[in-house]
């Protein structure tokens, strides 16, 4: 009997040891409301341990428990998720595409004058003096610009209509050229036949250019806009990039991130640096051969120059249709000028300013460009170059050395 006794005895101790069962609190609470107690609050109960714990720990609190990845409920949410944020990602892109090609453009160029602020920044300017007074340099370019583009066409508009009855007259007269080729080809009643009959579809075109400029004209505002806030606050856009990398990586991630930038900022001071060389070569040889217009059509292949391959090429063709009011020779001389610049432009002045700034390969830049035109027209070719310098760089530090040690 005493060791019976002593087995109850044993059995109670160890039933009192056993932890609560899960819910024994909670049935507690619920056996006190029902013998007449007040009800708790939960929400109430949780609002004030979470302000004992902002007063204990300053913060936000411990993270929870992560949740089992090996369960089939974490699982299928996490696979289900990842198809939905792919998608919505990927129709995303497609159908703002337009719009975030404005917003990369905007923040290319805000990396590309990070430099110039740099450079006032550690000569104790504010960096807010140093976004202004770079902002107040580039529109006081296109300011000036404007300045010299808009008198010109005013008054050569202004000709064209105070000379319409003089051409009119011209292609009436069977003694001039204009009304021998009128004669021949009927151009007078070519003309007026088109007006009559397609009116509309010449309106239609009419409203349809003042759409498109309509449309670059707001496109710009808002890559100048968003250019501002970016150069503004690109130091705080990278450091909220660094924390998305993991803490180990992210020092490694910092220097590469760094030159990057830096490459894109060397592309674009190499950009405008051969920009600058095209821009005084055109003024020179159009003062030296009398073609007027010398500073505004130096400054329009200038800026032209700015966009790689194409740009000189189109502000050549342009300053050679204005040397044709000169004379032909002029006009011809002018071609070959162009010709022999772009060759000079390509093979030796683009390559050495293009090697020393963002170090990719002559080759590389031309099948850069051409892909960048190809796929995203100007803008494409513009921020192609800086682009395959980025790939270059992250080919040479990440996959080419694990290549080699592989």
């Amino acid at each position: 009997m005493a060791r019976a006794g002593g087995r109850a005895v044993s059995g109670a101790k160890a039933n009192e040891a056993e932890p609560a069962a899960p819910g024994a609190g909670t049935a507690e609470r619920q056996r006190d409301e029902a013998a007449g107690g007040e009800p708790r609050d939960q929400v109430q109960e949780a609002a004030e341990t979470a302000a004992a714990t902002r007063e204990r720990t300053g913060g936000l609190g411990r993270p929870g428990r992560a949740m089992n990845r090996r369960s089939p409920f974490y699982i299928g949410m996490t696979a289900a998720a990842g198809v939905a944020i792919t998608y919505g990602v990927a129709e995303l892109i497609v159908r703002a595409r337009s719009l975030l090609i404005l917003i990369g453009l905007a923040l290319f160029i805000a990396v590309g004058l990070d430099p110039v602020v740099t450079w006032l920044t550690r000569r104790n300017v504010p960096r807010w003096a140093a976004v202004l007074a770079v902002i107040l340099a580039a529109m006081g370019v296109a300011a000036g610009f404007l300045a010299l583009a808009i008198p010109p066409l005013t008054s050569q508009a202004t000709a064209l209509a105070h000379n319409m009855p003089h051409y009119i007259h011209e292609l009436e007269n069977h003694n001039s050229a204009l009304g021998r080729l009128n004669a021949r080809y009927h151009i007078q009643q070519n003309l007026t036949q088109m007006l009559t009959t397609k009116g509309s579809t010449l309106v239609g075109g009419i409203l349809g250019a003042g759409e498109i400029v309509l449309s670059t004209v707001s496109s710009a505002l808002l890559v100048g806009v968003l250019t501002i806030y970016f150069l503004a606050d690109l130091p705080q856009i990278k450091r909220f990039g660094y924390r998305l990398v993991p803490a180990s990586r992210r020092p490694r991630a910092m220097l590469i991130t760094e030159e990057i930038l830096a490459r894109i900022g060397g592309y674009m001071l190499g950009n405008l640096l051969t920009s600058v060389i095209a821009g005084a070569g055109t003024f020179v040889w159009m003062l030296a051969l009398g073609i007027p217009y010398p500073f505004l059509l130096a400054l329009l292949v200038a800026l032209l120059d700015l966009i790689p391959i194409i740009g000189s090429t189109i502000g050549g063709a342009v300053v050679t249709l204005v040397a044709l009011t000169v004379s032909v020779p002029v006009a011809a001389a002018t071609l070959g000028f162009y010709i022999a610049y772009r060759l000079a432009e390509d093979y030796l002045i683009t390559p050495r300013v293009m090697n020393r700034t963002v170090e990719v390969p002559a080759v590389v830049t031309l099948v850069a460009v051409l892909i960048g035109g190809t796929l995203l027209g100007i803008i494409g070719a513009l921020v192609a170059i800086p682009l395959a310098a980025a790939i270059h760089l992250l080919l040479n530090e990440l996959a080419f050395r694990r290549l080699d040690t592989s």
